[in-house]
């Protein structure tokens, strides 16, 4: 005879879109949480901002502070690694402590431990967020962001990673969905009531048994859709090895593929880096792969930046059916180029749509930053402190973001 909780764990639901796996509401699993819940006492939950594999978030308002906040709640075999992390990075250890990055990641605010049906639940608070550049991206038809945007944007995102780097910690998941967009500043004057009005309100999805009976103790209600995303792989280097990428395909290092026994390092973060800081001043990504597969996005590396380095070009066996010894693609269309690619994802799409483009003084710039961070071996990549006295960050980014601090 099977016990209860060995049952609980085989127990199916009928799916939701944009909704956490529900059969993992189960003991070691999430903590069941619904609107209008009162979490320590003081945090009363309004919305949903997101899930990952091993926490929910919530927005909820302080019932102390009378302001916003974003709750995550671990699941209760979640280990501590996130929290000790955002930690770090809020009372940070080594030098530079006020460095300008540091206001560009998470703070904890309170820390507390909820204890549920499913168990234990580490929990922390922070600011919150509101939604990420990759939603920013495709709520407009163009995929664009203007050039003072596009400038300031990148120019915040490596004095962000730079400090948690400087903290000694790998991000190891840099892309669009991870980066957040800050509340406007008026967001805490709002009743929840002006809130739903004004940003939608949480929709509300029955859960429901595939065989009908009802629902176990530690299972929602209902399940709600997402509005953000969560944040991240990260790691610190000094106390932790960890060799793979979780980063997705389309813009994960090479070496992940070519070199899975060595572990990732500050190198892995520039690489996604340079891929995401393309993806906001490009309409497209840099690399492009729906459906792709690893040996799919190792042409596309090769078409834009050349021939692998030599033991990883010879190990590669499918380099035979795509290109000639010497990189040259072979019965391949299209080939593009990483001239071709800037052409038609960043340059044309800006004309098309009646916005400026980059002048040539400052493509050559973005192309002299851009492409050592993409160099096939991590150890020819550069820092982020060299990153930021590149000419593109130096002219144009980080006057950008200046005009933008000095404003608030």
């Amino acid at each position: 005879m099977k016990n209860d909780e060995e049952l609980d764990t085989r127990l199916l639901y009928e799916p939701l879109e944009g909704v956490e796996r529900l059969e993992n509401y189960r003991p070691g699993g999430y903590h069941p949480i619904q609107i209008g819940d009162l979490l320590h006492g003081r945090y009363q939950v309004v919305h949903k901002l997101g899930y990952g594999s091993y926490s929910t978030a919530w927005l909820a308002s302080d019932e102390k502070s009378n302001k916003y906040v974003a709750v995550k709640v671990g699941t209760a075999n979640a280990n501590q690694k996130e929290v000790d992390i955002i930690s770090t990075l809020t009372h940070p250890h080594r030098p530079p402590v006020n460095h300008p990055g540091k206001m560009m990641v998470p703070s904890i605010l309170d820390k507390f431990t909820l204890h549920g049906p499913n168990g234990n639940h580490a929990c922390y608070v922070t600011a919150p967020a509101s939604a990420s550049l990759s939603d920013a991206k495709d709520g407009s038809w163009i995929r664009l962001f203007q050039l003072d945007v596009a400038r300031s944007l990148a120019a915040q995102l490596v004095l962000a990673v730079d400090y948690v780097h400087a903290q000694g910690i790998v991000h190891g998941d840099l892309h669009l969905g991870n980066i957040l967009l800050k509340v406007p500043p008026n967001f805490d004057r709002l009743s929840p009531k002006q809130l739903y009005e004004k940003y939608g309100a949480p929709e509300l999805d029955p859960v429901v048994r595939q065989d009908g009976n009802p629902l176990p103790l530690g299972v929602p209600k209902y399940g709600i859709a997402i509005v953000l995303t969560d944040f991240g792989e990260a790691f610190s280097h000094s106390k932790e090895s960890k060799y793979k990428s979780c980063t997705p395909l389309v813009i994960r290092p090479p070496e992940a593929r070519f070199e899975p026994n060595k572990p990732l390092y500050f190198s892995t973060d520039i690489w996604t880096l340079a891929c995401t800081i393309w993806s906001i001043i490009a309409q497209r990504p840099l690399f492009e792969g729906f459906l792709a597969t690893e040996d799919d996005m190792t042409c596309e590396h090769v078409d834009t930046l050349g021939v692998l380095p030599c033991e990883w070009w010879r190990r590669w066996e499918a380099r035979r059916l795509k290109f000639t010894e010497d990189g040259k693609p072979m019965n391949r269309n299209p080939f593009r180029s990483w001239d071709d690619r800037f052409e038609d994802s960043v340059q044309q799409p800006r004309r098309d749509s009646g916005i400026p483009s980059f002048d040539a003084n400052e493509k050559d710039a973005i192309f002299d930053m851009l492409r050592p961070m993409l160099s096939f071996r991590p150890e020819n990549r550069p820092t982020t402190k060299q990153i930021l006295e590149s000419e593109w960050m130096v002219r144009w980014a980080l006057p950008e973001y200046g005009k933008i601090s000095d404003n608030v």
